[in-house]
């Protein structure tokens, strides 16, 4: 069925465009037909887009046809409605991840904004990303997270330096470490790379913002799947303390003087539930007994202890510290 079987030459330069970026080669023929024109008038519209900067190549064979190859400068893009839409969405994360491109990013996003039909930009504008304004703090020099990117998909070893928290700049320089790195990703605003620390034997996760790659790159490795197969889940894991399960290996039951409406803001990934008469049982984690008391603690009402005996202990031993830090007793 064709496109449009009358239409200007430029709304016809935007279908034919369309189509070649739709699937690798187009039959000639086909693309006339598609188009409702000639194929004499499909190939003075190839020639039109190839004036504008579009590598279309001729693809020869029975049926001739054409192909858009990747060219060596930029030509003007064409997006559908959905795909304007998922890139601003992407543009406006790009602003906050902390990858250097903040501005360029926010420049791009200006600029396809200016150009989306009004229905469209009130569309996006009402999409509320609440994260993408967080920017990274350090921000990761961008030909680092390159470099990072680079053995990731080349699947090379890498040797760099690394800036442990709280070490003075005049100490001693350490050896460089390597790794085989397996994921680049971002987690609240900073970049990590998990890989696989061969000297340990183990996984590893490292800012992005506190290594200094080394050249040149070490040998290949292959591939190795992160423990659970997902490396969201993994880091995750990693980061509530856990060495195999997206889980808080403490995890406690109370009752707070509390309304669920006031609880469930400060709860996390902790389970609310609602008992009435403005109590709230409250099932929550972290990494120690320790620190789950004190974070049950910053609520500041009256607590219910249901479960278990491990959490009693941590909130005695907080009541003692307190006391001690108020010299009490």
């Amino acid at each position: 069925m064709p496109i449009a079987s009358s239409t200007t030459t430029s709304s016809r330069l935007l279908a034919l465009l369309s189509l070649l970026q739709a699937r690798r080669d187009w039959p000639g023929g086909l693309l006339a037909e598609r188009l409702g024109v000639s194929d004499r008038t499909v190939r003075r519209d190839v020639d039109r887009l190839r004036e504008l900067g579009y590598p279309v190549q001729a693809v020869k064979g029975p049926d001739g046809g054409y192909r858009l190859e990747a060219g060596s400068q930029v030509p003007p893009l064409l997006f559908d409605e959905e795909q304007a839409v998922a890139l601003t969405v992407a543009l406006r994360i790009a602003v906050g991840t902390g990858a250097g491109i903040e501005e360029a990013a926010a420049r791009a996003l200006a600029t396809v904004r200016q150009v989306l039909p009004s229905r469209l930009r009130q569309r996006v504008d009402a999409l509320a990303i609440g994260a993408a304004g967080r920017v990274a703090d350090p921000q990761v020099d961008t030909g680092v997270l390159l470099t990072l990117s680079a053995a990731v998909r080349a699947g090379e070893e890498l040797r760099f330096d690394y800036r442990s928290p709280g070490r003075p700049e005049d100490a001693e320089p350490r050896p460089p470490r390597r790794v085989q790195p397996h994921h680049l990703v971002v987690r609240s605003g900073r970049w990590y790379l998990v890989g696989w620390d061969p000297d340990r034997e183990d996984w590893r996760t490292y800012r992005a913002d506190r290594m200094t790659p080394r050249t040149p790159n070490g040998p290949r490795f292959p591939p190795r799947a992160v423990p659970g197969g997902d490396v969201a889940v993994f880091l995750s894991a990693q980061f509530k303390g856990s060495a195999s399960t997206d889980a808080w290996p403490c995890r406690g039951e109370v009752i707070l003087d509390l309304p669920a409406a006031d609880v469930a803001p400060f709860a996390g990934d902790g389970i609310v539930e609602e008992l009435g008469a403005g109590r709230t049982r409250l099932t929550t984690g972290s990494w120690s007994w320790a620190a789950l008391a004190a974070s049950l603690a910053r609520f500041d009402t009256e607590i219910e202890l249901i479960s278990p005996p491990q959490l009693r202990v941590a909130f005695a031993e907080l009541s003692r510290r307190a006391a001690r830090t108020a010299g009490i007793g």
